[in-house]
Formats: structure tokens, sequence, C-alpha cells
């Protein structure tokens, strides 16, 4: 694929949507307080370990709309040039791109837009994925630690 000129829509997509990661962070420090929360408060106060509960499962949830279009920054970044790494990089990028394409279908099957069997599925793609880029971006980081 060519790269493209400075005004690059794609370009202008992936910025736009880097800016919601700060957000995602924020949510996902919600959900992991929340967890916690559960967790403390499960066997003396059911009550507000239910409460907790359904935050953290709201912020989980709501974190997949902040990470809407990450699939797009693997794709932009291997248009660009996969770098020293070549295949290596295209792995990588590919498993990640997977991960975060089908994690929307999971998070569309969890919330009813989709039937509920495709979250299963979905989930198993997306962590498989998820698996592939981390072997390859693990494999890239090797390789540059051997290299100083």
């Amino acid at each position: 694929m060519s790269g493209g000129g400075a005004g690059d829509t794609l370009d202008k997509l992936v910025v736009f949507l880097a800016k919601r990661d700060g957000i995602d962070k924020l949510v996902k420090t919600y959900q992991y307080v929340s967890k916690l929360a559960h967790w403390a408060a499960e066997s003396s106060h059911p009550g507000l370990a239910g409460r907790a509960k359904s935050w953290e499962t709201a912020a989980g949830l709501s974190r997949k709309v902040f990470r809407s279009g990450r699939s797009l920054t693997g794709l932009n970044a291997l248009r660009r040039s996969p770098g020293e790494f070549g295949a290596l990089a295209v792995l990588a990028n590919a498993g990640e791109m997977v991960y975060f394409f089908f994690d929307h279908f999971t998070w569309l099957s969890r919330v009813g837009v989709l039937e509920p069997w495709l979250a299963r599925r979905a989930s198993f793609v997306s962590a498989f994925g998820e698996c592939v880029g981390y072997v390859f971006f693990i494999v890239m980081d090797f390789i540059m630690i051997r290299r100083g």
C-alpha cells in the first residue's frame, strides 16, 4: 500500500482515536477499582458488592466504545512502513488488529445488539489475535534487547 500525503484521512483518524486512549485508561481505572471494591465487600456487604460489580461491568463495556477504531492504528502503521522487522511487524500488528476488530463483536453481543451466542466465539477469535500479536511483539522486543 502506498503511504499517502501529510493530509491523509487515515492519519487524521488515527490521531483523533489516539486521544481516546487517555479516556480508556481512566475508565479502566474505574473498572479495576470497582473490581477491588466488589472483592472487599463481597462477604460483609453483599448489597454494596452487587453495586460495585454492576459498576465494574458497566465500565468494562463502556471501554469498548473508547477503543473503537483501534484496529485502524495497526493498519495505518503497516501501511506507512513495517519498519526494520518486516514480517514480524506485519504479524504482530495483524494480531492486534484482529483482537480489536473482534472485540467489537464481543461487546455488541454482550449489550444485546448481536446474538448472545456470538460473544463467546468473537471473544475466542479476539483473544487468539491478541495472543498472536503479543508473541510477535515480544519477539521483536527480544531482538531489540539483543541488539542493545
